[in-house]
């Protein structure tokens, strides 16, 4: 992964490879941001003339490559689009700075050292700064055979501006690199071919990161699970020959007052099962399991942050597969909670695994629990592909959650929870029928998936189906494939609650 270090050194004298400014766009045509100044100095003051000569504006993703000025010790100059210019007095936006550091990172993969003079305000604009490097710098090659012409990610970034002796500053960027790094483990588990990340290979990862990191693990395997009755994990993974295991990873702070439950769907590969997905639907389906990824990366993050709350992940892991003794539509599970779910498509599935875990997580009555899913498409219909959806059992929980994935940078929108769809899962043999009406899909799954939630315990659940896993091109610092999306939404509410500031 990219080194990152802070630095107070003047641009000119610093060996690298390239230094990296930011431009914004401005009323009359590009701005160059705070933090170029001695770039824009060596091209007399006219470095902004010289950018739009060649073709720059400042637009967000902008990428301007030019020869650095004479006496200069590195070769290239890369500007990057900040996209509009702020109001006089006002700062860049984080998120601006944050897929800017992402460009750039992106761009410069081979190179080994790059200087970044992007605007740096406060030790809050390190972490963005530092954030985006290194989620920008991501790629899966596990896979690939990296020959003598492949480009690794960039080695080195330095931050111009930053204080490596201011106590903020290093905290700032310490944080930037705990979540960066978890966030990228979480997109290595998207990627990985599902015949190799297995519900066994999923939770023997879980096993060994919690062992480095003190948290504590328990996997129920096949048996533990019948002995157990979690009826719906297993009926999701009846018809595969790999079978399903719930993780729960446990982190606790001696300091903690209040205690967060995390709950992720852990698809490893949905074909549907005997509701089978048609050519074209399940190419991608490894990604089904990016909730259990980013609850994973999250529990992980904050044991390495030593945050004063205690978090509990639950990871529903399951490989839904058609065979002869796969669940089948019109089957009757008894749930963990003692509700039996008629199921009427097994490839609303996810919502099966997750109750279970649900309920488990209920019985240790945190004082809140938030469920990531990749878990309907009407979900991307209504929100598309970068915004995932949150709805709660408790508006004022809602809001905080919204607040704390806008303040991250991570596009949600609050979705609501109209009671008239529940009748729609009535069902004349069971408690409760996996679907119900065809429209408002997504609002239909969360309203399932409030029945097995505990009394009194505020729940929100995140529907990330869209942003979860990119099949475009990649953008900011967001890469093609697994994104890592909700890790850190998850991460800034354990934060907030740590900090007394949520509930």
């Amino acid at each position: 992964m990219t080194a990152l270090t802070l630095s107070t050194a003047a641009a000119p004298g610093l060996r690298a490879d390239a230094i990296v400014v930011g431009v914004a766009k401005g009323a009359k045509g590009p701005v160059v941001a705070p933090g170029a100044e001695a770039v824009d100095k060596a091209y007399d003051g006219r470095l902004a003339g010289v950018l739009e000569t060649l073709g720059a504006s400042g637009a967000e993703g902008e990428v301007t490559k030019l020869p650095a000025p004479g006496g200069f010790k590195a070769p290239l100059v890369v500007a990057v689009g900040l996209g509009p210019e702020p109001e006089k007095g006002a700062g860049y936006a984080h998120e601006a700075l944050r897929r800017a550091a992402g460009v750039a990172a992106r761009t410069l993969a081979g190179v080994k050292k790059a200087a970044v003079a992007l605007p740096v305000a406060d030790a809050a604009d390190v972490a963005v700064i530092g954030e985006g490097l290194l989620l920008g710098a991501y790629s899966f090659d596990a896979y690939k055979d990296n020959g003598k012409d492949a480009k690794g990610p960039l080695g080195e970034a330095a931050l111009l501006g930053a204080k490596p002796r201011d106590k903020e500053h290093k905290a700032a960027l310490e944080r930037a690199t705990a979540v960066a790094e978890e966030l990228n483990r979480a997109r290595d588990l998207i990627n990985t071919p599902p015949n190799d990340l297995t519900p066994e290979a999923f939770a023997a990862v879980a096993q060994t990161a919690a062992k480095e990191h003190g948290i504590k693990v328990q996997v129920l395997d096949v048996k533990a699970l019948e002995k157990g009755g979690y009826g719906g994990i297993l009926g999701v993974g009846a018809g595969s020959a790999a079978g399903p295991r719930l993780v729960k990873l446990s982190y606790t702070s001696s300091k903690a007052k209040k205690h967060l439950a995390f709950v992720g769907k852990g698809i490893t590969y949905d074909s549907g099962g005997i509701s089978l997905k048609p050519a074209g639907h399940n190419e991608t389906m490894k990604c089904d399991m990016s909730g259990a990824a980013a609850v994973f990366a999250a529990v992980v993050a904050a044991a390495r942050l030593n945050l004063e709350v205690n978090v509990t992940g639950w990871l529903a892991l399951a490989e839904n597969m058609p065979s002869g003794s796969a669940t089948r539509p019109g089957d009757v599970l008894r749930m963990y909670s003692g509700k039996t779910v008629e199921v009427l498509n097994t490839d609303a599935e996810g919502r099966l695994v997750l109750a279970d875990a649900l309920w488990a997580a209920s019985q240790e009555k945190p004082d809140a629990v938030v469920d990531v899913a990749t878990l309907t498409g009407a979900m991307m219909v209504a929100l598309g592909s970068r915004t995932f959806g949150i709805m709660a059992n408790d508006d004022a929980f809602r809001a905080a959650v919204h607040e704390a994935a806008e303040e991250v940078g991570e596009p949600a929108w609050p979705m609501p929870l109209p009671e008239h769809l529940r009748k729609g899962m009535d069902s004349p043999t069971a408690d409760i029928a996996n679907m119900g009406e065809r429209m408002g899909g997504g609002l239909v799954a969360g309203l399932f998936l409030r029945e097995f939630v505990g009394d009194g315990i505020s729940w929100a659940h995140l529907d990330i189906a869209g942003p979860a896993f990119n099949e475009g091109g990649p953008f900011g610092y967001t890469p093609k494939g697994g994104t890592g999306t909700a890790v850190r939404t998850l991460v800034r509410l354990a934060e907030l609650t740590a900090a007394g500031d949520l509930g």
